[in-house]
C-alpha cells in the first residue's frame, strides 16, 4: 500500500528537498544571466539555439549545429541585452563552435571537468527551449561513456564520453549550459536522444584543446590516421600478459592511408601508442590533434598473438 508523506511534517523529507531547491536556484542564478538565445538567420532559414559565454572578451561556446553555415546572428541575454555576434571557428567533429559579441557581455561561468562526474550526479540545464529564454530544468547524469556520431563535409567521427542526462531538453537547448551542483559548466547540451533522455558534449581536457583552437585559430587541425575501431575487452589470459584490460580493434584501413601504409590490418589490437595504453577511442583521439601530423607515431598492436609495431606518420585531415 502506498504511504503519503506530508513533507510539511517529517522535517527529513522537507529537509532533502529544501537542500535541493537551494542547489537548483543557486545554479540557475549563476547561470541564468550567462547564458543567452541565439538567432542565426543564413541561406537554409532561420534557426535558434542557445550560447554560453566563455571569455571576458565577448567570445560565446555553442555549437557546431546551432550555427551551421551562418557568418553570425543575435544573441539576447536575460537582462534584455541584445548584441550582434560573428562567428570565430566551428567544428562539426566536435559539435563545438565559438562566437563573438560585438558588445561587453556578462562575465563567463566558471567551467568544470566532466571526468570527474558520476552516474547519478546532480546536474542542471539552463537554455532556450522551444524560444522560452532562461528556461532550467534539472536531473541526474543517468549515463557516462555514451557515444554520439558527427560528421564534417568531408569526415565522420565518434564525439566520445557523452554526457547522457534525464535533465529535460527540447530544441533550442542546444548550446546552452549543463552543470553540476556547484554551478560549474560541464557540458554544453547537444541532442535530445529520446523522451526524458539529453546528451551533453562534455568539457574535459580535450574539448578544452578544441575551444582554444576555435578561439585562436578558427579550426582545429587533426592529424588522420584512416583507421576504423571499436573498444574491445582483452581475454583474461591477454590481460594478465599486457597488463590492461582493454584495446581498440581495427574494423577497417582505408586504402592508401597512413595506417595502410604501416602495415595495420583489419583485426588488430591496437594496445598503446608511442608506449601509451589504449582502452578507448577518446584516448587516440585526443591524440591525433595538429601536434601529431607529420610526427612520428609508434603503434603497438596485438595480431595473432603477438606484438607488432608499426610506426605511422600521419596526414592532416582535410576540411
Amino acid at each position: 500500500m502506498a504511504r503519503w508523506v506530508d513533507v510539511s511534517t517529517d522535517p527529513a523529507e522537507s529537509g532533502a528537498l529544501d537542500a535541493y531547491s537551494a542547489i537548483v536556484t543557486t545554479v540557475a542564478a549563476q547561470l541564468t544571466p550567462r547564458v543567452a538565445a541565439l538567432h542565426i538567420r543564413s541561406r537554409r532559414g532561420e534557426s535558434a539555439g542557445s550560447g554560453v559565454v566563455l571569455t571576458g572578451e565577448g567570445h560565446l561556446l555553442t555549437n557546431a549545429h546551432v550555427v551551421g553555415e551562418a557568418d553570425g546572428g543575435t544573441a539576447e541575454f536575460a537582462d534584455g541585452t541584445v548584441a550582434r555576434f560573428e562567428v570565430i571557428g566551428r567544428d562539426p567533429l566536435s559539435d563545438l563552435a565559438v562566437v563573438r559579441a560585438d558588445r561587453p557581455v556578462p562575465s563567463p561561468p566558471e567551467y568544470g571537468d566532466a571526468d570527474q562526474l558520476l552516474v547519478g550526479s546532480l546536474v542542471v540545464a539552463v537554455g532556450n527551449p522551444l524560444g522560452l529564454a532562461g528556461t532550467v530544468t534539472a536531473g541526474v547524469v543517468s549515463a557516462l561513456g555514451r557515444s554520439m556520431p558527427a560528421r564534417s563535409r568531408t569526415a565522420a567521427r565518434l564525439i566520445e564520453d557523452v554526457i547522457q542526462t534525464d535533465a529535460a531538453l527540447n530544441p533550442g537547448n542546444s548550446g546552452g549550459a549543463l552543470a553540476d551542483s556547484r554551478g560549474k559548466v560541464v557540458g554544453i547540451s547537444t541532442a535530445v536522444a529520446g523522451v526524458g533522455l539529453g546528451l551533453a558534449v562534455p568539457i574535459n581536457a580535450t574539448t578544452h584543446r578544441i575551444i582554444h583552437a576555435l578561439v585562436h585559430d578558427g579550426r582545429v587541425r587533426r592529424a588522420y590516421l584512416g583507421l576504423v575501431s571499436t573498444p574491445a575487452p582483452l581475454t583474461p589470459a591477454q590481460a594478465d600478459r599486457l597488463g590492461q584490460r582493454h584495446a581498440l580493434r581495427v574494423v577497417e584501413v582505408v586504402e592508401h592511408s597512413p595506417a595502410a601504409r604501416c602495415g595495420l590490418h583489419a583485426g588488430d589490437l591496437v594496445l598503446a601508442v608511442d608506449g601509451v595504453p589504449l582502452g578507448d577511442a577518446q584516448s587516440l583521439q585526443k591524440r591525433l590533434f595538429s601536434d601529431a601530423i607529420g610526427r612520428r607515431l609508434e603503434i603497438t598492436v596485438l595480431r595473432n598473438g603477438a606484438l607488432v609495431d608499426a610506426v605511422a606518420y600521419p596526414s592532416e585531415l582535410s576540411d
